[in-house]
């Protein structure tokens, strides 16, 4: 199984938005970032959100924890130091998979048997030959493993698919489209019941205005999504974001934050300055109903793409004081 997980961190060096190398810049010395937040997806539900429940009130939260050791054991260990350090449980674990990797691997049933949901952020392959139905036997396969593990399952279909470099793969808008519905017809033949759908691109794609074209309609959506860091920019977290809470706040579904970070190149003050605002912009806007937390440092990146918090005094303060708060303990 090692070289499983092997795969599985190159998903997260080569996918998880975070690919280029970089120049450091020069971390802001007196970062203020105590404005007011962004309030703009104010809809508190109730919402239909599938098998994975929004809470009724407040944020569920959760992470990414890049193990030291590529093993099951090595991926829990992570995630309990990561916990204990924390001093609670993640209700959330995400978990990356190449298109052939199938869930319910020993340490996902660990992390069910503790209570966690597991986030399932699938690399779906090229829009086009999905379509063609070259890769049923792997969708039905992997329909069968998710519904064999019996628990509710946020599954992010090929998230970030907005990326530009990715666009080889995508086709457009209209193949992704065409594409996840493809593959969820297959989950619902399998009786792969246990699943919410979560549409996931990136906080950029907003920014340019074509991230919406990949969404396949609230019918298909159980939860919407954004990927958002303060990676080369050093800008609020509700400014980066701000475009996608205009487009989700007109959707009757909760919202998710799949993945942010804010990177080592802003220092320690900045970073965590940047964490309390987020918390501020989280609970100002009720429609975000959980958050997760990417704590990694991808290798071959630069600093502007290295978003580990542990080892940083201060941002892991401000991370812990997130966590802690009620609010995210709903």
């Amino acid at each position: 199984m090692r070289r499983g997980f092997l795969a599985v961190l190159a998903v997260v060096l080569l996918l998880a938005g975070c690919t280029s190398e970089d120049t450091p810049p020069t971390p802001a010395p007196s970062p203020d970032l105590s404005g007011q937040p962004i309030a703009v997806a104010v809809n508190g539900g109730p919402f239909q959100s599938g098998p994975v429940a929004a809470p009724a009130k407040g944020a569920l939260v959760g992470a990414w924890i890049k193990p030291d050791e590529l093993t099951h054991v090595g991926r829990l260990a992570a995630v309990d130091t990561l916990e204990a350090n924390l001093g609670r449980r993640l209700p959330i674990v995400n978990t990356y998979r190449r298109f052939e990797q199938m869930v319910g691997t020993s340490s996902d049933k660990e992390f069910l048997a503790q209570g966690a949901t597991l986030m399932v952020s699938w690399a779906t392959g090229d829009n086009r030959s999905i379509l063609d139905g070259e890769h049923d036997d792997l969708i039905r396969k992997q329909a069968k493993a998710i519904r064999r593990i019996h628990r509710p399952v946020l599954l992010r279909m090929r998230w970030e698919m907005d990326r530009p470099n990715l666009r080889a793969t995508m086709w457009s808008g209209a193949d992704y489209i065409a594409a996840w519905k493809y593959v969820r017809n297959i989950f619902k033949q399998e009786r792969a019941t246990n699943v919410s759908w979560v549409f996931c691109p990136t906080a950029e794609g907003f920014i340019r205005g074509d991230a919406p074209d990949f969404y396949p309609g609230d019918d298909q959506v159980d939860w919407t999504c954004v990927d958002v860091y303060a990676g080369e920019s050093f800008q609020p977290i509700g400014q980066l974001m701000g475009p996608f809470l205009q487009w989700a706040a007109e959707r009757p579904k909760p919202i998710i934050i799949g993945e942010f970070g804010v990177a080592k190149a802003w220092g320690s003050a900045g970073r965590a300055a940047w964490l309390r605002d987020a918390e501020r912009t989280f609970k100002v806007n009720p429609q975000i109903k959980a958050v997760t937390y990417f704590e990694s440092d991808p290798e071959g990146n630069g600093p502007t793409k290295q978003f580990q918090l542990t080892g940083d005094k201060l941002a892991f303060k401000a991370f812990h004081a997130l966590v802690k708060d009620p609010y995210f303990n709903p």
